[in-house]
């Protein structure tokens, strides 16, 4: 075992344990992938400041999200396919979270069901939804989440339809994976992965398979998502949810002051600025670009908070000094879960933590809560101005 000390370690390891199609899904954008590659490269254009001569002990990087005490601001964002970067993945995942202390956001898309996460944690989850045009399902995982003991619903707004992403269609993505001989003969070279598989049932859309109508197994699995994504989803859709779930709502998504705006006034819990990690609208802002707007429009109406191209414990103090409240990850702990399961979403945590709090010290800090614009050398670019 390689020793571990960055994400980019977690990362190669993941190439490397995971097949192709799988690995691409989660390391890959939409179109050019412009976007994509921004969210990361963006966060270096951010400087940080140094401070020396002070005092660097009793430091603490714990906050809160949605009222809720977390150990950093940081919650694990929903994440279609996990249970296919590790067996049982979205366990795993929850797991390392709960013992680490931040929240765990189960996608709709996910391997193992809302049931089935709730049997293997014993704190509440956050559930993730995208909105179908079949209301009946909608309101039936609302009901299942509200029943598993879901804490908060996130709403994905930027998911009406499905951007175009080369590597997944050349990949023929599916779950369970589609056995063409280019993927049989990849998925031979990963030993480790095909026997986790092979000790698990969960091997489809736990959330949809049995639930959904007319849907009970990948042949009419796949011909139902093609068609279910609600173009039509607009604030009057929203309010409906809102109103069905009746409990914290985060929207996920936002990536315009206007929107932001909206949100806020619809009453918004918390909004996400987010473009989907690059795989939407390819030729969007970064989101870290974004954010001093969206701050500026809605700062203390509701909270903020980022993802999209976070990769360190760095980048997560550069989001929370320019004014996020707090800070969502995708990739990074899939990096870590498809090395090596539970114990490398853990792993993936605590070099993030390690970083923010290492960070912190040497920018004069001694509490995250205390962060802020001076603690930055930022572009100009990034303060929205595009005349």
């Amino acid at each position: 075992m390689p020793v571990i000390t960055c994400i980019d370690d977690l990362k190669r390891l993941h190439a490397r344990r995971v097949p192709r199609m799988f690995y691409d899904y989660a390391e890959s954008g939409s179109y050019t992938e412009q976007t994509f590659r921004e969210n990361v490269s963006d966060f270096s254009r951010i400087r940080l400041r140094q401070k020396v001569a002070v005092d660097m002990s009793n430091r603490s990087v714990a906050g809160s999200m949605l009222g809720q005490q977390v150990a950093m601001p940081v919650a694990l964002a929903p994440v279609g396919f996990t249970g296919m970067q590790s067996a049982d993945g979205e366990i795993k995942a929850a797991r390392a979270a709960e013992a680490f202390g931040v929240p765990f956001t189960l996608s709709t898309m996910s391997i193992c069901s809302i049931e089935d996460v709730a049997a293997h944690t014993t704190k509440p989850f956050w559930f993730q939804l995208y909105v179908m045009q079949d209301e009946e399902f909608v309101d039936n995982i609302i009901e299942r989440a509200r029943k598993a003991g879901c804490s908060a619903l996130v709403l994905t707004l930027d998911l009406q339809i499905l951007g175009q992403r080369h590597k997944d269609l050349k990949n023929g993505l599916s779950a369970p994976p589609r056995l063409t001989i280019p993927n049989i003969l990849n998925m031979m070279t990963k030993p480790r992965w095909c026997m986790g598989m092979l000790g698990t049932r969960r091997h489809t859309f736990g959330n949809i398979v049995g639930h959904a109508k007319g849907v009970g197994d990948l042949s009419s699995l796949s011909s139902w998502t093609n068609e279910q994504f609600d173009p039509k989803l607009d604030w009057g859709k929203i309010a409906r949810i809102r109103d069905k779930w009746g409990g914290k709502l985060v929207l996920k998504g936002v990536l315009d002051e206007d929107d932001a705006r909206r949100a806020a006034d619809f009453g918004a819990d918390a909004i996400v600025v987010s473009n989907h990690g690059g795989r939407q609208l390819d030729g969007a802002l970064s989101s870290i670009r974004i954010l001093p707007s969206v701050v500026r429009a809605v700062k203390g109406q509701t909270e903020i908070w980022i993802d999209s191209g976070i990769r360190s414990g760095q980048d997560i103090l550069k989001a929370l000094a320019m004014g996020a409240d707090g800070t969502m990850i995708g990739r990074s702990y899939i990096y870590g879960l498809g090395a090596m399961g539970q114990a490398g979403v853990s792993t993936a945590l605590e070099i993030m933590r390690k970083e923010l709090d290492v960070t912190m010290a040497l920018c004069g800090e001694r509490d995250v809560k205390n962060l802020g614009a001076h603690n930055l050398l930022v572009p100009k670019d990034f303060e929205g101005d595009w005349a």
